[in-house]
């Protein structure tokens, strides 16, 4: 499906679905604990419905309540998990690297696969580190899936470089599950936040580990088990970005519910980005309203911890008064798409001028975008990063192909359009 946009101000409040990487591991852990789980404002979205579809096929019964805002796991008739299970992921990268190692520590055959762009998602660095640990692999792509995996893990040493976090939150999970002690060395660690997030389930879980500040070293403990949970999903500050950026460009005020001021997402960081562009950020309660200034500032920001930004705030370096530096975020080139070349060649067709570094980009200023016909490549972050451009240009936008902006936030254009007119 295609989408056209007239430029049109935009402003309001809207309430931000829960966050698709809490509502993944809530899911997984509530699937292996054996036991009965309530998991509160659970995001229902392409990704989650694939994990959704992965604990089911584990013989998880997953059931939403009549408001369709709560969901109930029941896996109490997990009794084990031997034998062969072909596990599809679709497009979902988090699940992926999550179950693959939550599942290593089981005794069963599990083949993992997912849809085209899943099987260009390396993963290689957490196959070789679950195999030092005792898993045995059979790898049918080299560093890609499809492979299958079968443990149980028997504890060990291994080193696993991550240049994305969820290698390492996969591990951490499944060295719990092992039979015995895990020392874990990380020379290289992306997007440090989002192994806070998982600290934080396994905190609430009552897991035993330790870890260094830099989290680049950490040890678990065996023969645990995950247990059954009650458990509230935060708003997403992915999701959210977008709707903070749409204020920044579009020099207004919109204000966005349903999120934690304490949460760790690492995304909660644009919030820092956009303030020292020149926004105004204020928090009430659970929202957070963002005004945008008459002129947006320049700067040179680091997006490690908050790969998934890039697109969306490579657009809103497009609105700025001085240059945009993004960097350190090399990261951003094994996502569904290599989001830095592909950013870089949706925004030129729109009249930016931006120069391309291997771990990131420059957007200069002075070069207004004018309206045209861009690309999704069938990239939820770049769709929406590239309707959020639409309310400043000077000519309507004609975005090809929006569909996979469901993967993670099937919601996005029914809120986007509630906060503005015209849309075609």
């Amino acid at each position: 499906m295609d989408k056209t946009f007239v430029p049109t101000p935009v402003g309001g409040t809207i309430t931000i679905p829960g966050s698709k990487s809490q509502t993944i591991r809530a899911l997984l852990i509530a699937t292996l604990s054996g036991e009965t789980s309530i998991i509160h404002n659970a995001l229902d979205s392409q990704d989650t419905q694939s994990c959704m579809d992965l604990c089911t096929q584990l013989g998880a019964v997953l059931t939403w309540n009549d408001n369709h805002d709560t969901l109930n796991c029941n896996a109490t008739k997990i009794k084990n998990l031997k034998g062969s299970h072909t596990l599809d992921c679709g497009n979902s990268g988090t699940t992926l690297y999550l179950a693959t190692g939550m599942l290593a520590s089981l005794p069963g055959i599990f083949t993992f696969t997912g849809d085209g762009q899943l099987q260009k998602r390396p993963i290689g660095p957490l196959l070789d580190a679950l195999e030092a640990l005792g898993a045995t692999i059979v790898r049918k792509n080299g560093t890609f899936p499809p492979f299958s995996i079968e443990g149980p893990l028997r504890g060990g040493s291994c080193s696993i470089e991550c240049p994305t976090s969820q290698y390492l939150s996969g591990l951490l999970l499944a060295c719990c599950l092992s039979k015995g002690d895990c020392n874990i060395n990380v020379p290289l660690l992306y997007e440090k936040p989002y192994v806070n997030l998982t600290l934080q389930w396994m905190n609430e879980q009552n897991l035993y580990y330790e870890i260094s500040a830099d989290l680049q070293k950490a040890k678990t403990f065996g023969n645990q088990h995950f247990k059954g949970f009650e458990a509230m999903v935060t708003g997403d500050f992915s999701s959210a970005s977008f709707f903070f950026c749409m204020a920044a460009i579009g020099k207004t005020k919109i204000s966005v519910k349903g999120l934690n001021a304490q949460d760790v997402q690492g995304d909660k960081k644009i919030l820092d980005i956009l303030s020292q562009m020149g926004c105004t950020v204020t928090w009430e309660d659970t929202t957070v309203t963002l005004e945008g200034p008459q002129q947006l500032k320049g700067g040179t920001f680091d997006l490690n911890s908050m790969p998934d930004t890039l697109p969306i705030l490579a657009v809103t370096a497009c609105f700025a008064q001085e240059d945009v530096h993004l960097v350190n975020v090399p990261q951003a080139r094994i996502k569904e798409t290599d989001r830095i070349a592909v950013m870089h060649e949706e925004l030129a067709r729109l009249g930016a001028q931006i120069e391309e570094q291997e771990d990131g980009m420059t957007i200069k200023a002075g070069h207004p975008l004018h309206g045209g016909t861009v690309y999704g490549h069938d990239d939820h972050r770049v769709i929406m990063a590239l309707s959020a451009a639409s309310i400043a240009l000077k000519d309507r936008l004609h975005l090809i192909g929006i569909d996979a902006a469901s993967i993670t936030f099937p919601s996005f254009f029914n809120l986007f359009d509630s906060i503005r007119g015209d849309v075609l």
